[in-house]
Parts: structure tokens; C-alpha cells; sequence
């Protein structure tokens, strides 16, 4: 049964529909693309492609757009950067930065980016590495062949060379994948945010939208801009409305393929309840950036992540609690498991699935609160906290053999951490510790003042007494401190007195407790019934299924089409005009001089900003939307607020992806920033 379950993934290039989908590289819907939109896309055009995307690890996507390793991504993708480099004598976010040589680009202290080289299919060795094996065995089995495979691939260049095992179709795949690594990404280019943001929180999954939500980095190699090969340019011809377009980039986490249990939990125990601490958190922040000047200022970011996740989260629960999206999952759910059940081998095979995961829901649903405050450390909110525990369990961690480390510890994914820890990126003081104060009241607050951990944690001060105390002592923020305390290892913890490496240290056995529970009892059991139920599936649909997006690399295609908005037909492109009408003077719809300067000279009917029918998601800001030939005409951003509960589903009718033109960002170096060693890169 096995070979003919594989076998069905190689005929996912037959058959047809929509634009829905998040295609892997090594299995793109060619035969699909050609026959819905009469374009070919040969070998040659998916490596060039492949090679020229870019992933900015942990957060959003990116593409190279010169072979001295320019790199183009959102502003909102490298707002951190921006707001790090920034001072209160010098803020590059309301100023906008722009390095008319390359002795002037700024390092950023925590990016890093990556390349897709790779892609090798390991689906036996991880399968036979957990047959027969339930709960803490499969796990443990599990986490020790990532490990292996990923240390392998990585050999001794841990600082060029990235590998991850990616986990396709609910654990019915697995595939390797090898990344080239840049850990030195410099700052090029960013423009005004009022300009990046235009129309801010109001218009955010919104359009019409005008934003030139894009910043130019750089990667470096020893020193020197990485040399490449492989590199978007931009296109010469203007994009009209029905042209196919391709969005090369990585979706973030979707969940499509989960069971109705699952994402009945998903909604119950985490939807709700991060939606209500962030609403909170974010109304704390608001009033925290009021105070001042450098208030505001460094808070900025912070205040924009929250207000975007906020929004993400309410149209995610809103998609999880819509009668008629239930009853299509339900209904799916249902015809699979008739399929199932009509058929005895897979019966007894695969037949007690989804009671296995629904009870691992339960499960879930009982240790979910725990889970999330102690393991997820939602009550002890802040980069103080992070960094504590990164030092506290890297002690312990690293001194195991590298396939008993727990997974973020593993020589595939120590780097990330190890990137943290030395980071010279600005901690705010005063900001840890409002977010820090605002987590442990909430901590008090879900479990009440006589629970054993609050006890711990508080003792007889208040929320706000101990970390004003915390925070006046710990020297977490001291790059030094961190990196002596990491190469000093479990020693150097160990003696340590930092207030926050004491914090961590208490409560490390019980957050220890609560995450081999989940793994042993929710994750494993789910991973494990996933897998059988990917079996089923792959028999009973064959070519209709795509994996769930996993940030990782992937294309979507479709095409730049407007949508009908209750009853009122929305036109695809915006332009120049239509900034400088909705230009108030007053935020978050004030323009910033620059752009008022050179109003007189700007073609005003220039497309600005574009939607298409790309079924993209979070993770995919920062992809470039290319044409054909494989040339840039736009930048992703964002998607339409009818798009926000696209990671459970995808309607085509209404969904769209948000992009810049981009003619638009051409246009704007040119008249507005003047940026002539910029455009003459891109070869303009």
C-alpha cells in the first residue's frame, strides 16, 4: 500500500483547481499551470527560482535581486532591524534610511537568512525510525532521526549550512531540506514607515491599500557582499489585470489537513485565549508608548506585532467558529473516514485514527493553560526571560549526546539560539519590564494567588515589586554577560545570581514535566494517527492534496484579479493618485515630506499596490510575486481581510494576496529617494 500511496504523489501535476495550493519545489502542478493559465515553466525556470528566494529565519520571506546579494523584503519584515539601529537622536523608522555606499550599510544584529539548495526525500528513514513505537518512544525516536539526519547534512560548516527535516502531508512525507546560511545581513535601504504603513491598523487587511511596505538588505560572506548566481531582476513591462503571476516563498504554518478535534482544540485552548492576552498586552503597550517620546519609539515594533496578531487571531477564530466552515470540515472528515471504513485493510489500519488523536485533544485541552504559560512562557513575556532560559537549558542541553538534546538544542537549529544569545541588538529596560509585569499579573490572574507555581514565582511581592527588582538587577541585556554565561556552560549557570536565571532555573522542572506530557501523551499520539490518516488520504484523493505550508519554501500560483465585495466590484491596482487623496496630514494617513516634496514629479497614474488570487499566508510577507519569465513585478505583503482564516481554508472567490508593484518601488528610488547606486544595481 505504501508504494502505491507514493506513487500518487508523483501524478500531482494532472489535475486542476484554482490558485489554491502551497507547492513544493521538487513537485510543482506543471501540467495544472499549463493547462489554467498556457504557461510553461521548465527545470531550468524552478532552480533559478529556487535559488533566488530567500527565507529570513524565524519570521518572514525574502528574494535576491543582484548578484552582489542584495536582498528585497518588507519593511515590516525588518522593522526590528530598523527600530535596533535606530536612537532617540536618530529614528530610522520616522526617517526613513538609505546607505548610498556599501561602507554605509548597517549590520543587523538578529537576522539571518537562508537559501534552499537541497531538497532530499527521507520519508523511509523517519518512518522506519518510529515503526511500531507509541507516546516518549516514538518522540524520542522521532526527535533522535532529525537530529541525525539534519547533523549529517550540516557536517563542520554550522555557519554556511542550514538543514531542517521538514515534515510534509501531516507527517505522510518527510523531506530534508539544505539551506545555504548568511548570518551577516546588512541594512540598504528602508523608507519612511508612515509611507511602508500607510493607513496603518485601520487599513491593515485592507484594500484599496497604499503601501510601500519594502526595505533592501544585504547578505555578507566573510566580510565581503555575498557573491551570486542566481537572482530575481525586475521586470520591464507593466502588469495588467488577469496576467498570471507566481509567488515563491514560505508560507508559514497553516492547518488545512487537521482533524475536526484538533482544530476544535486549536480554537478552544489556544485561539482564545493568546487572543485575549494579546488584546490585552497590546492595549499595555498603547499606554506604555503615550508616555514618551523614546516610549513610542521603542515600543513601536512590539505595538505593530501585536495589533497584526490580534487581527490575524480574530479572523482565524472567526473562520473556527463559522457554522458553515465546520460542516465542510466535518463533511470532509466524514467522506474520509467512509473511505476508510469501506475498505479493510485501511480499516484496520488506519480506522481508530481520529479517536486516537480526538483523545490526545483532550489531553491537550487539560494541560493546554500550563503548557502555554510555562512552556510557551506566555507568563514570563520578554527577551530578559528568553535569554535565561536559552542559557539555562543550553547548559543542560548541549552536554547530551546531540539525539537525546530536546529539538531546539540539536546541531540543526542551536544556531538560532546561539544568534540570540550574542546578539548586540538594544534591550529596553523600561519595556521588559512592562511586558514582564503585564504576564505575571495575567499568570495570577488564570491561576489564582494560592497556586503552587504563583507562589513560587511571586512569594509575597507583587507583580510589579519583583520585577522592578528583577529588572534593576539582571544583566540579561549585556551581550558580554550572555555569551561568557553560554561558553561557560552548566558551571557558569550554575553560579550564576541573575534574578532572571534564578527565575528560570525554578520553574525549568515543571515547564521539563509539562512538555514531555505534551509530547509524550498530545504530540506524539497526534504525529503518529497524522501519519495513518496521510495514508488514507493520499489513497483516496491522490493528486487533490498539497501539504500544509510549513515555512518552508513553496510556489503558489494564480493570477492579479479584483473581487466582488458585496455586491461592489473591487478593481486589482491602486496608484500614486490615490495616495496623495487619502493623504490626511494626520497619522496613521500622513505622507511623509519626502513623498509631498515629490509629488509634482511622480507619474501619478503608477500602480501602486495589487491583488492577486495567490493562496499565501503569514510567513509569505516578503515574497516576490514574478511573472513568467521569472521577473519581479511586485512584492507580497498582505492579504485581504476575507484571507485572514486562510490557514484553515482557501476560498478563491474572495481571498486575495496584497502586493507592491513593482514599478511602484522602482519608481519611488528613483523620484522620491534619489537612490542612484541602488537603481543602477538593479540594473535601471
Amino acid at each position: 500500500m505504501r508504494k502505491e500511496w507514493l506513487a500518487c504523489l508523483g501524478l500531482y501535476t494532472q489535475l486542476s483547481y484554482g490558485a489554491e495550493g502551497m507547492w513544493t519545489f521538487n513537485n510543482l502542478p506543471l501540467d495544472r499551470i499549463k493547462s489554467e493559465y498556457n504557461v510553461t515553466l521548465d527545470p531550468a525556470w524552478v532552480r533559478k527560482v529556487m535559488l533566488s528566494s530567500a527565507r529570513i529565519e524565524g519570521t518572514c520571506s525574502a528574494s535576491f535581486v543582484s548578484k552582489d546579494g542584495l536582498v528585497m523584503t518588507n519593511h515590516h519584515c525588518a522593522s526590528e532591524c530598523i527600530e535596533q539601529l535606530s536612537t532617540a537622536q536618530k529614528n530610522y523608522l520616522t526617517d526613513g534610511f538609505l546607505a548610498r555606499r556599501r561602507s554605509e550599510e548597517l549590520v543587523c544584529p538578529d537576522i539571518a537568512l537562508t537559501r534552499l539548495e537541497q531538497i532530499t526525500d527521507v520519508t523511509a528513514r523517519m518512518q522506519q525510525a518510529t515503526a511500531g513505537l507509541d507516546g516518549p518512544a516514538y518522540k524520542k525516536a522521532e526527535n533522535a532521526a532529525r537530529a541525525e539526519l539534519a547533523s549529517a547534512c550540516i557536517g563542520e560548516r554550522k555557519d554556511k549550512v542550514h538543514c531542517e527535516v521538514i515534515n510534509l502531508y501531516q507527517g505522510g512525507m518527510y523531506q530534508l531540506y539544505r539551506y545555504h546560511r548568511y548570518p551577516d545581513v546588512r541594512l540598504v535601504w528602508a523608507p519612511e514607515k508612515s509611507v511602508a504603513f500607510f493607513g496603518g491598523d485601520p487599513d491593515n487587511f485592507q484594500f484599496p491599500r497604499y503601501n510601500l511596505d519594502v526595505t533592501m538588505l544585504r547578505a555578507y560572506e566573510d566580510g565581503k557582499p555575498a557573491k551570486l548566481d542566481n537572482y530575481f531582476t525586475f521586470s520591464k513591462d507593466a502588469l495588467a489585470e488577469n496576467d498570471p503571476v507566481f509567488v515563491p516563498g514560505m508560507p508559514a504554518r497553516t492547518r488545512r489537513q487537521m482533524s475536526v478535534a484538533q482544530v476544535a482544540a486549536e480554537r478552544d485552548v489556544y485561539l482564545m485565549s493568546e487572543l485575549l492576552r494579546t488584546a490585552r498586552l497590546a492595549g499595555i503597550i498603547q499606554q506604555y508608548g503615550s508616555t514618551s517620546a523614546e516610549a513610542a519609539r521603542t515600543s513601536e515594533t512590539l505595538l505593530f506585532d501585536l495589533e497584526n496578531a490580534y487581527k490575524q487571531m480574530h479572523g482565524e477564530l472567526e473562520t473556527l467558529m463559522d457554522p458553515a466552515f465546520l460542516a465542510r470540515k466535518q463533511k470532509e472528515e466524514d467522506a474520509l473516514r467512509a473511505f476508510v471504513a469501506a475498505d479493510p485493510a485501511l480499516r484496520d489500519k488506519v480506522g481508530g485514527a481520529w479517536d486516537a488523536i480526538a483523545a490526545a485533544q483532550q489531553t491537550y485541552r487539560e494541560i493546554g493553560k500550563r503548557y502555554w504559560l510555562l512552556e510557551r512562557a506566555t507568563a514570563f513575556n520578554g527577551l530578559y526571560f528568553r535569554f535565561a532560559r536559552f542559557l539555562v537549558r543550553g547548559a543542560d542541553e548541549r552536554v547530551k549526546p546531540n539525539t537525546e538534546r530536546l529539538a531546539q538544542y540539536s546541531t540543526g537549529r542551536i544556531a538560532d539560539i546561539e544568534r540570540e544569545i550574542h546578539s548586540t541588538g538594544p534591550v529596553y529596560a523600561e519595556l521588559e519590564q512592562v511586558r514582564m509585569i503585564a504576564s505575571l499579573t495575567r499568570m495570577r490572574d488564570m491561576l489564582g494567588t494560592d497556586d503552587p507555581l504563583v507562589r513560587r514565582v511571586l512569594g509575597s511581592k507583587s507583580p510589579e515589586q519583583l520585577v522592578a527588582d528583577m529588572v534593576a538587577r539582571t544583566k540579561m541585556g549585556d551581550a558580554s554577560v550572555r555569551a561568557a554565561l553560554w561558553k561557560g556552560g552548566q558551571e557558569a549557570v550554575a553560579a550564576s545570581d541573575d534574578p532572571f536565571i534564578q527565575l528560570a532555573r525554578s520553574v525549568d522542572l515543571e515547564s521539563r514535566q509539562l512538555r514531555a506530557r505534551y509530547e509524550r501523551e498530545v504530540e506524539a499520539v497526534t504525529q503518529k494517527n497524522n501519519e495513518l490518516i496521510a495514508h488514507a488520504r493520499f489513497a483516496h484523493q491522490g493528486t487533490k492534496v498539497y501539504p500544509d505550508g510549513t515555512f518552508s519554501l513553496r510556489l503558489s500560483y494564480g493570477q492579479v484579479k479584483g473581487w466582488n465585495a458585496d455586491g461592489v466590484e473591487q478593481k486589482p491596482f491602486t496608484d500614486f493618485a490615490g495616495i496623495f487623496a487619502r493623504h490626511t496630514g494626520a497619522a496613521p494617513f500622513a505622507l511623509p515630506a519626502s513623498w509631498l516634496t515629490a509629488r509634482d514629479g511622480l507619474p501619478l497614474t503608477q500602480p501602486f499596490n495589487f491583488v492577486t488570487t495567490n493562496d499565501i499566508v503569514g510567513g509569505n510577507s516578503g515574497s516576490p510575486v514574478i511573472n513568467r519569465r521569472g521577473e519581479i513585478v511586485g512584492l507580497a505583503f498582505d492579504a485581504n481581510i476575507h484571507a485572514i482564516g486562510s490557514g484553515y481554508w482557501y476560498d478563491e472567490r474572495n481571498n486575495r494576496a496584497i502586493a507592491v508593484d513593482g514599478g511602484a518601488i522602482l519608481t519611488a528610488l528613483k523620484s522620491v529617494y534619489h537612490a542612484d547606486a541602488l537603481l543602477k544595481e538593479l540594473g535601471r
